[in-house]
């Protein structure tokens, strides 16, 4: 209490000038219907942009659980594309299935699930990023990691909460890559020289590739869904001792912002995987 009388009687002048002077605007507002109007409009003014400062504050704050419930709603909605659902006989109707999966999962190919990226690497030579999301919130080893830019790794180990993903920044990632304005295959490879650019490498000379061509997904991989983009041509590079170009990439995704991801489950992964395990051991 001491302090409180110390502070008023040390600024007695400046509290008075304050006071008198928030009483003499107050009068003459009552006084007068103009100046009324005007201090009106000045107050309103100045609350809205305090309102608006707060909530500019209040939404950055909320970022956080405003990114999960996007990303909840986004698995939502990709999970309900017909591109999931890929029957095995062709003579059955395929048809947008608006269930998230099925009892059977006998139509449906694909599941989406959203999840946060709590780790990552970029300049090493074997690069990984965490989630933190595991096998109690459906993850498995295989599983492919897409960015809402583009593909960005495959799961690799997996515990009760949380997963390890190999960045495609990783010296032993492989991906079938294809261009998409003619379907001509290859690899997606990194050399370990820049996080900005992939390589594609095997696709053949007969190609109309040119620069700024989109690279996707190809239909042969068993961990990402077909036509999922992987960058876009940067450059040209023609093997004098192959019928093969090795094309370098410019990634869509960008490795240094990862935030959240899409794990996509191939439900048919183990069946194709078994089968061509199979077929390698009957060629040996």
């Amino acid at each position: 209490m001491k302090n409180i009388f110390d502070f008023i009687f040390r600024h007695f002048t400046l509290l008075s000038f304050l006071l008198l002077q928030t009483a003499a605007i107050y009068m003459l507002t009552q006084a007068s219907t103009s100046h009324q109007t005007f201090f009106s409009s000045k107050m309103n003014d100045a609350t809205t942009k305090i309102n608006e400062h707060y909530y500019n504050m209040r939404g950055y704050f909320f970022l956080r659980e405003t990114n999960e419930k996007l990303a909840q709603e986004n698995a939502r909605l990709l999970n309900l594309l017909g591109s999931n659902i890929a029957a095995p006989d062709s003579s059955i109707r395929i048809v947008t299935d608006s269930v998230y999966k099925d009892s059977l999962n006998k139509f449906r190919k694909y599941n989406w699930l959203p999840a946060k990226v709590i780790g990552n690497t970029v300049s090493l030579q074997a690069n990984f990023f965490t989630l933190e999301r595991g096998s109690i919130q459906g993850v498995k080893k295989g599983m492919a990691a897409i960015c809402p830019e583009g593909i960005v790794g495959v799961v690799i180990e997996v515990s009760d909460n949380t997963s390890k993903v190999m960045s495609l920044l990783h010296r032993n990632s492989r991906v079938s890559a294809m261009l998409k304005k003619d379907n001509n295959a290859g690899s997606i490879e990194w050399d370990g020289a820049s996080p900005y650019f992939l390589l594609l490498r095997n696709v053949s000379k007969s190609a109309k590739v040119l620069k700024g061509d989109t690279v996707v997904t190809s239909t042969y991989s068993a961990n990402f869904p077909p036509n999922q983009i992987v960058g876009r041509v940067a450059e040209i590079n023609a093997d004098p001792s192959s019928n093969f170009y090795t094309l370098k990439i410019r990634t869509a995704a960008n490795f240094f912002t990862l935030q959240y991801v899409y794990l996509v489950e191939n439900l048919r992964y183990q069946e194709q995987f078994d089968l061509e395990k199979s077929n390698s051991k009957n060629r040996e």
